[in-house]
């Protein structure tokens, strides 16, 4: 597997995560073989699976963009250089011939002599190809590809400050926008960016350029509110249609600048030498039009769209939803089966409760590694995520990447200037600026995101636990290879025989996270008391549960089941208070979930602390013959018990409960989560070792008034109960026992009672 190399900064690129990865996926026999028969299809490839987006029938490179498998073209001969020299090959754009710039229409193109038209026919049809099949350059003497649409982009589009900028980012995110188009299981892209990356004006590009080749369609734009829209359409769309060269811009209706819709009736005709003296004014028109709507959630509700873009989607606040507005917009992009349209999406993230909330979900429901039966993502978009680092404007470099860090000597910038000091090194001095005001370092998170933790950051001043050793724990862990740390799988029966041995089977779509696997003595340890089954393992550690009863509900929703394991102090080879498993899934049925949590159980020869106001799992362990692995209530004497709770197991939701989970959990974060500075719990200095983000997020969020849309934080906290012996240890009554006996005078012959 190679790395991206494509960057003038080598040294950097290794201290950062790149963009994509080269991979070597498909045998280079089998792309020579089939690049001599240009037999490469655009599109989704199943056998080798890739999505093509070459449009030459070849293939070169393969990138892997956020899980999603790229193939681009095969590297060309003939590719254009700026200079000879290395250090001055970038991308500038190409200057228009300004005998053209008069020309206003191909109407006008007819009235000119051939002799004209043969000194620019190759000229104009070259672009079309650039426009239709992409662009190679040199970029620092590197082979660099651009798709036709970035093309359109860099050379044809008006922006604020006359032509866009060549961003690596930008040509990494025009690469995963051309194979969302190509393939035929997207409905299109779900971006998560950071403030002011140039996505407004992208697709707007993308509106303009794709309008100008369809026939009969409709393209649309969606913000945050009705006004945003329009002012995306007259302020960008109209403009860059306005600006298109002759050859490119169809005869539109209507007003030069339109306010709510623009239509184009006449098509523009690509140019060639055999056709350049015989276009006609009087060809089919392209009935084609881009316009916006209101923001609502049944906004175009019932039509059928080419494209739509979907601004600021992070920021849809009540009354407005964009997950609704989404399922309605998706049934505009499909006919039965077939995807006729694409979405793009973009946008930075508002806090959870002003329209982030229903932003994450569709952005997590858009990983392209986590398909449904029919090969899709669950919201059918694909999600992309380029941290603010690669795009922050006044750190670009001339050949378009980042500068990291402070450079030893000025860096030429994108705009001719000089950069002397790195992004990074920027971003983590407004951060340490901003850590006394939570809510405003929360903010800069969410508007310059350097992890998607960042981006989907909440306000802080609701939060019950310490938001800063939190937050310090995700983003160290967002630094890390979290694969490495992280196994993803599920636990069988060995052979599949119950009740025999628990084995562990890795695979990317298991529900079970784990960071720390016991050494072959330790696993299936199980000891028998009296023909009763005991884990063998109870002073290594325990977990935690919030289960459920009901296998289904209506609309599929519903509380998840959620598991958490974790370590105490010990001696064995075994690290301590450490959380080494999270689960947080819900199964088809009740009994699958409390099977997985048996056999997690039996595997770590560990007990259970459940959740006894939904009996079903307790019952389940009971009958299974594991009743002795469900802890009793560890907040009162075994002596108090109700007769439920000494046969079953478990702890209720009480009020008292309530109280002493939430604060064994504030103890533990502070205990053994972020930075210890002090030195009181660790080695002063050293990071905490919580690994799951899931679960640290649930933490962040966590509403005592409101529980329910906590498993994680529930689980977890009963976990780190199940690991005291006595969580509040009560006091007993011990009242004196009071004899009065009697006393009696031995004097004399005979004892007379004292009084």
């Amino acid at each position: 597997m190679k790395s991206n190399s494509n960057h003038s900064q080598k040294k950097e690129v290794k201290e950062d995560n790149s963009l994509f990865r080269i991979i070597d996926k498909i045998d280079s026999k089998d792309i020579d073989r089939l690049n001599k028969k240009k037999s490469w299809n655009y599109g989704y490839n199943p056998e080798f699976d890739v999505v093509v987006i070459s449009k030459d029938g070849t293939i070169g490179e393969v990138y892997e963009i956020q899980g999603l498998h790229v193939a681009l073209p095969s590297t060309p001969k003939n590719i254009y250089k700026r200079d000879r020299k290395k250090e001055e090959q970038y991308w500038e754009s190409f200057e228009y011939p300004k005998e053209l710039q008069k020309i206003n229409s191909v109407f006008q193109w007819n009235e000119y002599p051939n002799e004209f038209k043969n000194k620019y026919v190759a000229y104009i049809e070259g672009e079309f190809d650039r426009r239709e099949e992409g662009f190679w350059f040199y970029n620092n003497g590197i082979p660099t590809y651009i798709s036709g649409t970035h093309y359109m982009y860099l050379q044809w589009t008006k922006i604020d400050v006359g032509h866009a900028e060549f961003r690596e980012a930008n040509r990494v995110f025009f690469l995963f926008w051309e194979a969302c188009i190509a393939d035929e299981r997207s409905y299109g892209m779900c971006y998560l960016k950071n403030r002011r990356s140039g996505f407004s004006f992208m697709s707007s590009a993308e509106l303009v350029n794709t309008a100008t080749l369809a026939r009969d369609s409709r393209l649309g734009i969606l913000s945050k509110t009705g006004n945003d829209a329009k002012k995306m359409f007259t302020d960008k769309v109209v403009p860059i249609s306005g600006n298109y060269p002759f050859f490119f811009k169809p005869i539109m209706d209507g007003m030069d600048k339109p306010k709510t819709e623009l239509a184009y009736r006449v098509p523009a005709s690509k140019i060639t030498k055999n056709n350049m003296s015989s276009l006609k004014d009087d060809v089919d028109g392209l009935d084609t039009t881009i316009d916006w709507k209101n923001t609502a959630d049944n906004s175009y509700d019932g039509e059928k769209l080419l494209r739509l873009v979907h601004d600021e989607s992070g920021k849809w606040e009540v009354p407005n939803n964009i997950l609704n507005n989404w399922r309605v917009t998706k049934t505009c992009l499909r006919l039965g089966r077939r995807i006729i349209g694409k979405c793009m999406m973009g946008s930075t993230s508002n806090s959870i409760a002003k329209g982030g909330g229903n932003y994450k979900s569709l952005y997590n429901d858009s990983d392209v590694k986590k398909r449904n039966a029919n090969g899709q993502t669950l919201s059918g978009l694909y999600a992309l995520f380029i941290p603010m680092e690669w795009n922050f404007e006044g750190y670009i470099d001339v050949y378009g990447h980042p500068v990291f860090r402070t450079p030893d000597k000025p860096i030429r910038d994108i705009q001719g200037g000089f950069i002397y000091t790195g992004v990074i090194d920027y971003w983590e001095n407004e951060v340490s600026a901003l850590k006394s005001n939570s809510d405003a370092l929360n903010e800069f998170y969410r508007q310059f995101p350097r992890t998607e933790s960042h981006a989907f950051r909440d306000e802080a001043k609701n939060s019950l636990y310490d938001l800063a050793k939190i937050y310090e724990q995700i983003d160290y862990n967002d630094g890390l290879e979290i694969n490495q740390v992280v196994n993803t799988g599920k636990f069988a029966w060995k052979n599949g025989v119950k009740d025999t041995e628990v084995v562990w089977i890795p695979s990317r779509d298991g529900n079970f996270k784990v960071t720390w696997f016991p050494n072959k003595d330790m696993i299936n340890k199980i000891e028998i008391k009296n023909g009763k089954k005991y884990p063998g393992n109870v002073h290594v550690g325990a977990f935690g549960c919030d289960t459920y009863d009901i296998s289904g509900v209506v609309g599929g929703g519903g509380s998840k089941g959620s598991l958490h394991g974790l370590t105490k102090f010990n001696m064995d080879d075994a690290p301590s208070n450490f959380f080494f498993l999270e689960y947080i899934a819900r199964p088809r049925t009740s009994e699958e979930f409390y099977e997985d949590c048996l056999m997690a159980c039996v595997f770590y020869g560990m007990p259970i602390l459940i959740e006894n106001n939904k009996v079903g799992q307790l019952r389940y362990f009971y009958n299974r013959g594991y009743t002795g692995f469900c802890l009793r209530r560890p907040d009162k004497h075994k002596n108090d018990l109700s007769s439920s709770e000494k046969e079953l197991g478990g702890i209720p939701s009480s009020t008292q409960v309530i109280e002493l989970h939430a604060n064994a959990l504030e103890a533990y974060i502070d205990q053994y989560v972020g930075i210890d500075y002090s030195g009181q719990f660790r080695e002063a200095g050293k990071m905490g070792s919580m690994f799951f983000n899931r679960t640290l997020l649930d933490w962040a969020n966590y509403d005592i008034t409101n529980r329910t849309k906590f498993d994680a934080t529930i689980s977890s906290g009963f976990a780190i109960m199940a690991n005291q012996t006595y969580v509040s240890k009560p006091i007993r009554d011990n009242k004196k026992i009071m004899f009065n006996f009697a006393r009696y005078s031995n004097k004399g012959l005979q004892s007379e009672l004292l009084k």
